[in-house]
């Protein structure tokens, strides 16, 4: 067993795609090989066969290792929920809402112990174990804190490859700053340097490499091409201002970029669907024309309505809801009720508020503990889905809160989870073109989803699709493996392959 670790110089510096294809490298030559993050802060999760909650980033990593994921491949992850304020989520479960001074000082043995059980479980099992960091290593005002990378490498005895982004500049700055702050134990483990993103010559960066070779003593293995054709799940919605939507199709999508959007990747298959393009909606800006609008998924239901609210965004949407469909996912699904209630401020500091008014539903949060379940429902046929009645439909379910129908149908028939709420037996609600579900993941569905975007197409003049190929589906598979190509045939395989044999 060999444990090796990638680390970054910057958050979004391509840690977890290089995780991913090392993860699809070794698993294609025969290796048991699986990824682990010790504590990933992201609000793009996903529930796992053991109901479980772990970070999307994992997820894929494991899809790459050709396994199912499970919470000891992020035995910690942080779900940002308020200013200064995470959800803990400990072996894929809630351990509470705190502050970082809390997190730090009261829980970090805790979560140490967790992180440790969980590092020997996948030791025990695999034969390489590829780590993440996050962030940088070199953040100094966090060293004596650290749980996310050189105190992970000491626990682990991995060595590292450090990754940085030449796309942002300043990259050899960047790994020499890195070197420089880092005590001299942990620069040992530093085994070699990866440069991501790259677009231009490379003759021209050559001398630099050399010369940061000399400067920190360590290889540079190589260099990796920007390539804007791999479609992977990203990491965390800061991405999401440099990912690059398709907007200039047949058919335009909105979706509402809500300050503590989660679970984005809902919509990635929507993307892929020919003729459809996403046009993202932030807060301040106009709505714009678009063909249906999309309610994502946020960590903190009440404090976005109150963001959207404020923003002016709740006329609108009760307008354009006459005219083209809506459709809300999880806590954008709670949204377009009457009312949230939160008597005991469960959710943030304003208590119970005015939903958008688009569906006759109520959600009331403290009533249970937080769902986390994989769930599949059956299309009951209402509303705008009446010609698809008995469709079954996949997902996963992480939501706070539950929800009672008043003069509404609604979309699913739960055949296993939890939906609306423990014992309802249903899922959801619609009425006429405007739709909701717990569900996520429910795009990923393929005929569901084509189903939806045919609708689309219809009142656009477009022909109907068929239900033949799931193009999502293949292009994510193609790209795992495009990526993994990329990767060999860029970086000096042989530092990497070296570091196991010696173990």
């Amino acid at each position: 067993m060999t444990c090796i670790m990638v680390q970054g110089t910057s958050s979004n510096a391509g840690k977890s795609v290089v995780v991913a294809a090392l993860c699809r490298i070794f698993s294609k030559r025969g290796y048991q090989v699986v990824p682990f993050k010790s504590q990933n802060m992201s609000l793009n999760s996903y529930t796992t066969s053991e109901n479980a909650e772990i970070a999307m980033a994992q997820v894929l990593q494991a899809e790459a290792a050709g396994l199912e994921p499970s919470y000891h491949m992020n035995p910690i992850l942080l779900k940002p929920k308020e200013d200064f304020i995470s959800q803990v989520i400990v072996h894929g479960k809630p351990a509470g809402d705190m502050n970082f001074y809390h997190y730090q000082n009261n829980f970090r043995e805790e979560a140490l112990k967790a992180i440790k059980t969980s590092l020997d479980y996948l030791k025990d099992r695999y034969e390489i174990v590829i780590i993440e960091g996050a962030g940088s290593p070199a953040e100094i005002n966090m060293l004596d804190v650290d749980m996310a990378n050189m105190k992970i490498a000491e626990l682990a005895d991995a060595n590292v490859l450090l990754v940085a982004d030449i796309d942002r500049g300043g990259v050899f700055a960047s790994i020499a700053g890195t070197f420089s702050l880092l005590p001299e134990e942990d620069r040992e483990r530093i085994k070699g340097i990866i440069i991501n993103k790259f677009r231009g010559n490379l003759d021209i960066l050559i001398p630099g490499i050399e010369q940061i070779e000399e400067i920190v003593g360590v290889p540079v293995l190589g260099v990796i091409p920007y390539d804007e054709s791999l479609k992977l799940p990203e990491e965390d919605s800061a991405s999401l201002s440099e990912h690059k939507f398709s907007k200039n199709e047949k058919i335009s999508v909105g979706l509402m970029r809500f300050p503590r959007i989660a679970n984005f990747t809902d919509i990635d298959p929507l993307e892929y669907e020919p003729d459809i393009g996403i046009e993202l909606i932030e807060l301040g800006s106009d709505m714009g024309k678009v063909d249906a609008l999309i309610l994502p998924g946020t960590r903190n239901t009440v404090n976005d309505m109150m963001a959207i609210e404020e923003a002016g965004f709740v006329d609108d949407i009760q307008t354009i809801s006459k005219e083209i469909p809506v459709f809300g996912l999880c806590g954008g699904y709670q949204m377009m009720g009457t009312k949230i209630l939160d008597e005991t401020l469960k959710e943030s500091k304003y208590g119970s508020v005015d939903g958008i008014g688009l569906l006759d539903m109520k959600t009331s949060f403290g009533k249970v503990d937080k769902i986390i379940t994989q769930s599949q429902g059956e299309l009951l046929g209402n509303g705008m889905f009446k010609s698809f009645k008995g469709n079954r439909v996949d997902g996963y379910e992480l939501h706070e809160g539950t929800t009672v129908l008043g003069d509404v149908k609604p979309l699913f028939r739960i055949i296993k989870g939890v939906g609306n709420g423990p014992g309802s037996g249903y899922d959801g609600a619609v009425a006429d073109q405007v739709a909701g579900t717990y569900f996520h993941g429910v795009f990923h569905n393929f005929h569901f989803r084509r189903f939806f975007t045919n609708l689309l197409r219809k009142e656009n003049g477009l022909d109907e699709l068929g239900f033949v190929r799931d193009d999502f589906e293949d292009l994510k598979r193609f790209s795992i493996d495009r990526l993994a190509y990329i990767f060999e045939d860029n970086i000096d395989m042989s530092v990497i392959e070296a570091l196991i044999e010696k173990v």
